[in-house]
């Protein structure tokens, strides 16, 4: 069993930048794969960013691009997700999520991840 306690998350204004955090718990952190989701309200949950179990491979969203970038420190069992030129519909509750059935491909189906965090909500205001 693996437990996600994510931080980081915060009020802040158009283009400005926030630094996600997501500690793990456990000895096989740096076997899986990790990715962030997000869910605004009224929608569904969606993929944002995944990386490889050793952070040689990333993946992500059309709508952020160019803007987020996801890393991880497995010495630090950690993952981040470094938010630059943040828009307002980016404001969502923030996920991430371990992959361990997978963790080589490069899913973005919610459904395919195995242990989740608690969230961390990011609001930006315009």
């Amino acid at each position: 069993q693996v437990q996600l306690v994510e931080s980081g998350g915060g009020l802040v204004q158009t283009g400005g930048s926030l630094r996600l955090s997501c500690a793990a718990s456990g000895r096989t952190f740096s076997s899986y794969a990790m990715g962030w989701f997000r869910q605004a309200p009224g929608k569904e949950r969606e993929f944002v960013a995944r990386i490889s179990p050793s952070g040689g491979s990333t993946y992500y969203a059309d709508s952020v691009k160019g803007r987020f970038t996801i890393s991880r420190d497995n010495a630090k069992n950690t993952v981040y997700l470094q938010m630059n030129s943040l828009k307002p519909e980016d404001t969502a509750v923030y996920y991430c999520a371990a992959d361990r059935s997978s963790p080589y491909g490069s899913s973005r189906v919610r459904y395919e991840y195995d242990y989740w965090g608690q969230g961390t909500q990011v609001t930006v205001s315009s």
